[in-house]
Formats: C-alpha cells, structure tokens, sequence
C-alpha cells in the first residue's frame, strides 16, 4: 500500500472515531496525475447526497492540461464507492451534532486507487495546544537520548 497523497492537518485539527476505505470514480487522466504525487486534499470534504458520498473540494490537476476537456473542473465532486452497510452507518454518523466526514489519504491498493476517509470530532483550541506540547515533548526526549 502507497501512499500517494495525505492530509496532514486532519490529524492536527480533528480526533479521528472511525476509519472507513473508499474507491474513488476518477477520469483516466485524473489517475495518471494521481499516480505522479499531483494534488491535493487541503480542505476537501465528505457529503451525503441521496444515499451517495462524495469528496468535495479535493484538488486533482489533469496529467497533461494539453489533452483534457476545457470544462474540466480540478476542484469537481468525485463519487466514493462504498458497501451499502458503511453508507447507511455513515448516513446515521452525519446527522450526529459535532461530527464531521475528511478524507485523510488516498493510496494505491494493488492497482486500483483508493480513499481513506475517517468519521472524525473536532478539536478545540486548548486540545489542540496540548497536541503541540505534547508534540515538543516527544521531540526533546528523542534529542536527549540521541545524544
């Protein structure tokens, strides 16, 4: 499993409850891109939309700009194929007050690429504060013992 891209700030700005797995409907030249390391899930989300998911705002820039459609949209929905059961417990998931659906990497699982999306709470600044301390901590501790 490669990582292709991340989204470190999910870790930093949520706790994640519950992961789930996701492939993704994507244009041939969206996954060529994807295969180079090209784009970006920075403040893409998840929606529901008639028992459908989709990842918003995940920017996927065309492999060769040359070549693709001029309507082409970078910033486009993409549909996530999931099991009927993981819809339906992510439907019940969302309509929970406070809790919110990020996409946190997309991989390559063999050859089919695919999206790791987490059901995950929000931090509140104090939590996220102590993220850093902790963080900082980590890090002296492993320059003490370095040296």
């Amino acid at each position: 499993m490669e990582r292709i891209l991340y989204n470190r700030k999910v870790s930093f700005n949520y706790e994640i409850l519950e992961k789930f797995n996701a492939g993704i409907e994507l244009f041939g030249f969206e996954v060529k891109s994807l295969r180079q390391k090209h784009g970006s899930l920075d403040g893409s989300y998840i929606i529901i939309e008639d028992g459908e998911v989709f990842l918003v705002g995940a920017h996927i820039p065309a492999y060769q700009p040359k070549n693709t459609p001029k309507e082409y949209d970078l910033y486009r929905k993409r549909k996530l194929l999931l099991h009927k059961e993981e819809i339906n417990k992510l439907i019940g998931i969302s309509g929970q007050k406070g809790l919110t659906i990020v996409p946190i990497s997309v991989y390559n699982d063999r050859r089919k690429l695919k999206v790791e999306i987490a059901v995950a709470k929000g931090k509140k600044k104090y939590d996220k504060r102590e993220t850093i301390k902790k963080r900082d901590v980590e890090r002296d501790i492993g320059r003490t013992l370095k040296k």
